[in-house]
């Protein structure tokens, strides 16, 4: 489901990440790593964690499910943290997002992607922008429970 679209200012990140494809998919892999480590960060905004994705320029531009892209486990922390050992700090640039929401399992996450890939943004007058991706996962958020929420940013312009 659309919600609308958000400018955001630039915000700073403190997590982990991993080189993946889709076809290599190491999402569960990254969390495993993230989660228990995650209380040892200064200065953390809010409680909703980050998964993020960095793409290549013209990643989208024609669909590869072993194409590498960067892939984070991150919370939101102020201006100015350090970083704990073992983590990596991502400053994501200001910029326009169209925010969506989705509800059910993460494992129905392709349906909704494909929404927004396949028809919302070509129908929308946007292009994609090359900024980081990124879902919210706040309170609602349940993993593969059907009732779980999590917000999906997509960067356009």
């Amino acid at each position: 489901m659309f919600l609308g679209t958000q400018t955001i200012p630039s915000k700073t990140f403190i997590g982990k990440s991993l080189t993946m494809s889709f076809a290599q998919n190491r999402t569960s892999e990254l969390w495993r790593s993230f989660m228990p480590e995650r209380k040892i960060i200064p200065d953390i905004i809010g409680t909703e964690l980050y998964s993020m994705e960095v793409y290549p320029k013209d990643f989208h531009a024609a669909f590869d499910a072993t194409r590498e892209f960067e892939k984070w486990a991150a919370v939101e922390v102020s201006n100015g943290t350090a970083a704990p050992e073992g983590m990596t700090i991502l400053i994501t640039p200001a910029g326009q997002y169209a925010v969506f929401l989705h509800k059910g399992p993460a494992s129905d996450g392709p349906k909704t992607y494909g929404y927004i890939f396949g028809e919302w943004l070509p129908k929308s007058g946007y292009q994609l922008d090359n900024r980081p991706h990124f879902a919210v996962m706040g309170e609602k958020y349940k993993n593969d429970d059907p009732a779980s929420e999590e917000e999906i940013w997509i960067p356009i312009k």
